[in-house]
């Protein structure tokens, strides 16, 4: 069962996502309390891949106000936890094909933070308007079938 933290609401609409993948993060302990408060946000952050390692940059996590000395910055570069072969499959479409990996879903599963992160080509502006259309579309057509079925 997950357990949202937060979400990155731009994702899906800015990106056309094709494949994704489900990393661990490596956090320190007044993150992990910081974030059992729900206190976080995807919203300026990305994914890199460096030295066969993958970093989720720009996710900030606020600090826990009752950390004291042991705090951490809020925006630092965290570790994300994945297989060699995800990360050489995610690094060559990065490199080679123009993707980019971008951080959809922050939740926790069991006792751990999950990260979900989406592989996928930027959308143009005539894409985003037609998705637009389209989900205007399935709504007048639910809404139809629906007062016929009254």
């Amino acid at each position: 069962m997950k357990k949202m933290i937060a979400r990155n609401k731009q994702a899906k609409r800015n990106y056309e996502i094709e494949t994704e993948y489900e990393a661990g993060v490596m956090l320190i302990g007044s993150e992990v309390k910081s974030l059992r408060e729900g206190r976080a946000s995807l919203n300026e952050a990305y994914c890199k891949v460096r030295n066969n390692e993958c970093f989720l940059v720009g996710a900030h996590i606020t600090e826990y106000r009752n950390a004291g000395y042991a705090g951490h910055e809020p925006t630092r570069e965290r570790k994300l936890l994945l297989h060699k072969h995800e990360i050489k499959k995610i690094a060559g479409k990065v490199i080679e094909r123009g993707y980019t990996l971008v951080p959809m879903e922050l939740y926790w599963s069991g006792a751990h933070v999950k990260l979900l992160i989406g592989l996928g080509k930027g959308k143009r502006t005539h894409d985003k308007r037609r998705d637009v259309s389209d989900r205007d579309a399935k709504r007048a057509i639910a809404r139809a079938l629906k007062e016929a079925n009254q």
